[in-house]
């Protein structure tokens, strides 16, 4: 089945440009619509521009569906791009042959959201990390390969003796550490860290955290960070990119996103963080999206979110919005996004309510629920 040339409207760029020498990789209108029955497409990705700068971390955030491991596997040409461009470490790969992609997988490398089904079951632990150096030419002979798997595995805090077990043997949090392991074989210029710590517990996620943000600092490594967890990318990046049904609607530093959210879609997700303060929780907004993620297949015309947004208009329907810039190096793709984040400045501007005060117990002479609150009684 031909693939349908796809048609979308011009949008501005979402970050201010980068001199040329600092962008890793970007990505220009990026396009993956995907056949489907009926001479139809899934429009997975559907009009993504990014510049990834070098030695930074990108976290790309978004609901599931929303194309963000799409854009992943199509920058590493893991899936072929319907439409737009790629461009790595200054040449645009979009065009080429599996020959010339062998030189792409060395520049870019990934880690999978699943250790267990990214590694060959078959294979021991340094089999799977030395399959790079094998593949590009490096480190030299047998012996030499055995020396830079065992530097590889120390560097993501392995054992040398876990080189000859094969992946059943070793827990999740080993097996990712593998998995970062042999991403870093080839010296890449970039990481593409697709979900991965979503499969593991919550103190090995930390682990898996700080031990990325160790070896960039050493190595001086480029990621893109790929994740549904806000918490975690809020932590991980120097700047994100918020994905719905196929296109970036948001972009920004952390301390932008989180704090004057330009767009209703990045409202909704931020809103749905809990708060470890109880008198926080009770009292602050949530927004409730009501229906669900429109179609990939027939997106809603104009604006994609406005069937979702709780600040829809009607000229939302009619206008397909560009992102725009509401503040310095930060942009929306929404026709009020400059508004929102005014009236976000606003509320911020109000004065706090007065703290509860802490009455004692008079009854009892004590001070009041401390002894029950406390376990003591």
């Amino acid at each position: 089945m031909n693939r349908p040339e796809p048609q979308a409207p011009p949008t501005a760029p979402p970050t201010a440009p980068a001199p040329a020498g600092d962008i890793v990789a970007e990505l220009d209108e990026l396009k993956v619509w995907f056949p489907a029955p009926g001479r139809t497409s899934v429009r997975a990705v559907d009009g993504v521009s990014l510049q990834i700068r070098r030695g930074e971390t990108l976290g790309l955030v978004g609901e599931s569906g929303s194309g963000k491991s799409t854009t992943g596997l199509a920058l590493l040409r893991l899936v072929e791009p319907t439409a737009g461009r790629i461009h790595v470490a200054g040449e645009e790969v979009t065009g080429w042959s599996r020959r010339r992609l062998r030189r792409l997988r060395r520049r870019v490398a990934m880690v999978f959201q699943d250790p267990q089904a990214s590694l060959d079951p078959r294979r021991t632990i340094a089999d799977s990390v030395a399959a790079p150096l094998i593949v590009h030419g490096l480190g030299g002979d047998r012996a030499g390969r055995r020396r830079r798997v065992a530097e590889l595995l120390e560097l993501v805090g392995l054992r040398g003796d876990l080189a000859d077990r094969h992946p059943h043997e070793l827990s999740g949090g080993q097996r990712q550490r593998v998995g970062i392991a042999r991403a870093l074989a080839g010296e890449p210029d970039l990481i593409v860290l697709d979900e991965p710590i979503a499969s593991l517990d919550l103190s090995v996620q930390a682990q898996i955290m700080n031990l990325l943000r160790g070896l960039q600092a050493e190595l001086g490594l480029t990621y893109l960070f790929i994740a549904h967890d806000l918490a975690a990318v809020e932590h991980m990046s120097d700047r994100i990119a918020v994905m719905y049904l196929g296109r970036i609607v948001e972009t920004g530093t952390p301390a932008q996103i989180y704090g004057n959210p330009g767009h209703p879609y990045t409202a909704a997700l931020l809103s749905a963080i809990p708060v470890a303060d109880p008198l926080v929780e009770r009292r602050r907004r949530r927004i409730i999206l009501t229906g669900e993620i429109p179609s990939p297949v027939d997106p809603p015309s104009g604006c994609r979110f406005r069937t979702r947004c709780p600040q829809a208009r009607p000229d939302c329907a009619e206008t397909d919005p560009d992102l725009i810039e509401v503040e310095t190096g930060q942009y929306a793709a929404c026709l009020y996004a400059v508004e929102a984040v005014r009236q976000m400045r606003a509320r911020q501007e109000e004065p706090a309510p007065p703290k509860p005060r802490f009455e004692p117990d008079t009854t009892t002479g004590g001070e009041a629920g401390l002894s029950r609150s406390a376990g003591l009684d």
